[in-house]
């Protein structure tokens, strides 16, 4: 058990659920309100994606991350910003007998410093790597993440002093960051988010996180979410197994049967669990400490 969790909010994702809630985040506007509303509420870490105002969809524009990031920061608000890298590693094929040309509505494939020009301007505290290709959802579309581009992000993120949380959606994901560590492109503390019962990942049942839990780095700082109705039961989970938590709408858009939730409503019922269990939530200064954040704003 972590008896001294933070917990990180995934306020809006990119998935395609923006006609689901109406209260998602879609707007920088939006989406910056909703990472200091998380904040209010406990979260330590406000977990960042951008949308297309006029449609909805995820995007990856840097003006967007950036308006987001200067609001936040002149909200005067402390929370540990952590942006996406995800984007842009999109393939979605032709379907049947003609995989090719590739389905142009849904693929986004750019090269993997394209991914971190955010990144690289703005200078958040962390940035997600996805760390393996794999299905990521029904049909043609595949999450495509190379070994070859992984190493470069890895070793442009350590340059920039930006700490990554490595998402691991299965086994083999972590076989892939202790390849990382051996070449020294991770420095510690190694950060892993444990993605569960995403398709077609890791399932989220208890045997196989312990599994996921054993075989971490030695060292290395955890968190882990599900996704739907197990994200709340995720929170026990997670600490019980020694880790931190993600709750947010980019995983969960719900607080209870036919009941929408906002980000501070999962933020504050993951307190409302922590907290029963006899944890201590640690804030923003703390996660600093603990993880050996660069903060350069503020």
């Amino acid at each position: 058990m972590n008896f001294e969790p933070f917990i990180t909010c995934a306020v809006t994702g990119a998935g395609e659920t923006a006609d689901k809630h109406p209260g998602l985040p879609i707007t920088p506007k939006q989406i910056a309100e909703a990472a200091i509303e998380a904040a209010d509420a406990g979260a330590a870490i406000a977990h960042i994606h951008v949308r297309d105002p006029e449609t909805g969809k995820g995007a990856r524009d840097p003006k967007l991350y950036r308006e987001v990031v200067e609001r936040i920061r002149d909200s005067g608000k402390d929370v540990i910003i952590n942006l996406t890298a995800g984007m842009g590693g999109d393939i979605v094929f032709g379907q049947g007998e003609n995989p090719l040309p590739l389905d142009p509505s849904g693929t986004d494939m750019v090269g993997p410093l394209e991914r971190l020009v955010h990144v690289e301007e703005l200078l958040p505290e962390i940035c997600t790597i996805d760390c393996g290709t794999m299905n990521f959802a029904a049909g043609d579309y595949v999450m495509t993440n190379t070994p070859s581009m992984l190493r470069a992000m890895a070793r442009r993120v350590q340059e920039l002093g930006v700490r990554p949380e490595l998402e691991v959606f299965d086994t083999g994901h972590l076989v892939f960051v202790k390849h990382l560590i051996k070449q020294g492109l991770l420095d510690d503390p190694v950060m892993i988010q444990l993605c569960m019962g995403i398709p077609y990942g890791a399932p989220d049942d208890p045997l196989t996180t312990m599994a996921m839990v054993k075989q971490l780095p030695e060292g290395a700082i955890f968190s882990g979410f599900s996704i739907g109705r197990m994200q709340l039961p995720y929170v026990a989970m997670a600490a019980l197994a020694g880790g931190n938590v993600r709750v947010g709408l980019e995983d969960n858009l719900y607080l209870g049967r036919g009941q929408l939730a906002s980000n501070g409503d999962l933020v504050s019922r993951a307190k409302q669990v922590l907290e029963g269990m006899g944890a201590r939530l640690l804030g923003p200064a703390e996660v600093r400490e603990k993880l050996k954040l660069v903060k350069r704003w503020g």
